[in-house]
């Protein structure tokens, strides 16, 4: 093979298949992708080992891609109903499935995702290791952490969520800096339990090339992970949360270096008025490299309803520069995420990251709003539930309350506008109520 890594290849000017895949989705041509990769601004995260993967491209000048979190818990370990929610989940258009398995034989399941499942698959090394080790945190080992992490290249994921941000001196300044609800992310706080034990550096700074060799020869992207993210609105922006945003961007020109593709993730919890802001600082520390972020959840109020304020955040982070969506579902805060609840967290992120997509002018995104509109001005019901984002819950409303006139709705019949203004337009006699 004449290269390591998509990058690398970006940077010879050699034009892969993944590009040219990824490509075609974007409507763009693949010279102009693989500019953009070169820089570092686009990724197609592709384990070497995932051979089951459709590519797709991730870039702030792209369409805006969701993933969806699942995995097995030691409240909920049936593997056969998780799958059936990464089924149900690319079906609904996710582009990524990560695996965040906390318990039991999480490797048979990390395989059969790369085996069988045409999404990136990303994973929490972190996660698995105390799974896997078995055995109490402050007793694993700085090479056991490492060795978890060839373990997932060697299983075929295509990204890793990375928790290298959080060394001592951020943790450190984090201490000192008191927050209303401390680290809320999972890496994050084990990794700093396992800091503060042992009085070591964080494995995964203090060996970080080593884990960027792992990257680079299986060709996997680096999610560097935000174990300071705001988990309310009141933390969001605070000195933590931007000193590990620094580190971040320092770890993302040295995985530059060799060849390996990173994206960063972000916020968390976040008050609307910050968002845009923080995409800015991001896109200058991190120098453009694709944004992750979870949200943001604009309020803290709304356990059940959490999909609806992430939407919200997603929508406005995505329209300022974020490339990547990690969808939240209404289980948030509360509990592992039902079929149903996954199917409510997808179509609310699928709906932000295309408004998103539309304020940013991405190629071909209003083309799709605008068929719908063509479809609604003519009555053409079929054609509006082929375009869609969820036909069988708009078949099944409208079969709910059916309509005394098959051309209209139950909401509006005879007083339907659409209706009536085609009909005045034809030079039609409009009664409404003798109709």
């Amino acid at each position: 093979m004449q290269y390591t890594t998509q990058m690398d290849a970006a940077r010879k000017g050699i034009i892969t298949g993944e590009m040219e895949a990824a490509a075609k989705k974007e409507q763009m041509d693949v010279q102009e992708l693989m500019a953009l990769m070169a820089k570092g601004q686009v990724i197609i995260p592709c384990n070497k080992k995932h051979t089951s993967l459709e590519p797709n491209a991730i870039g702030s000048m792209l369409r805006t891609k969701i993933n969806v979190n699942l995995g097995i818990s030691r409240d909920c370990k049936d593997m056969d109903i998780e799958i059936e929610k990464v089924s149900h989940a690319v079906k609904m258009g996710a582009e990524s499935i990560m695996d965040l398995s906390s318990y039991g034989d999480t490797r048979t399941f990390r395989r059969r995702l790369t085996k069988e499942c045409p999404a990136m698959i990303g994973t929490v090394p972190i996660y698995d290791a105390v799974v896997y080790y078995h055995k109490p945190l402050k007793e694993i080992t700085s090479r056991q952490w490492l060795d978890i992490v060839r373990m997932h290249a060697e299983d075929g994921v295509d990204f890793m969520t990375i928790h290298c941000g959080i060394n001592k001196e951020t943790a450190g300044r984090f201490k000192r800096n008191k927050r209303l609800t401390n680290i809320v992310s999972r890496g994050g706080s084990i990794i700093f339990a396992w800091m503060e034990m042992t009085g070591q550096e964080n494995p995964f700074y203090e060996h970080y090339d080593e884990i960027l060799e792992i990257c680079r020869e299986y060709d996997i992207t680096m999610s560097l992970g935000d174990a300071c993210r705001p988990g309310c609105i009141r933390d969001a922006s605070d000195i933590s949360q931007i000193q590990e945003l620094i580190t971040l961007g320092e770890l993302t020109k040295r995985a530059w270096e060799k060849d390996v593709q990173v994206m960063v993730e972000g916020p968390g919890h976040m008050p609307l008025d910050q968002i845009a802001a923080n995409m800015k600082i991001q896109q200058t520390l991190c120098q453009g490299a694709p944004f992750y972020v979870l949200g943001p959840l604009v309020t803290d109020i709304a356990p059940g309803y959490d999909h609806i304020t992430a939407a919200i955040g997603g929508a406005i982070a995505a329209a300022y520069g974020a490339s990547f969506l990690c969808y939240v579902t209404p289980a948030e805060h509360l509990r592992l995420p039902s079929l149903d609840d996954v199917k409510e967290g997808i179509m609310a992120s699928r709906i932000a990251a295309h408004a998103a997509d539309i304020a940013k002018g991405v190629r071909g995104a209003a083309d799709w709003d605008n068929k719908m509109s063509a479809a609604r001005k003519k009555l053409d019901w079929e054609e509006m539930f082929r375009l869609c984002l969820d036909p069988e819950k708009a078949k099944r409303f409208r079969a709910e309350a059916k309509p005394e006139k098959e051309d209209t709705c139950s909401m509006c019949g005879n007083f339907c506008a659409v209706k009536n203004m085609n009909r005045i337009l034809e030079g039609e006699i409009v009664n409404i109520y003798d109709e």
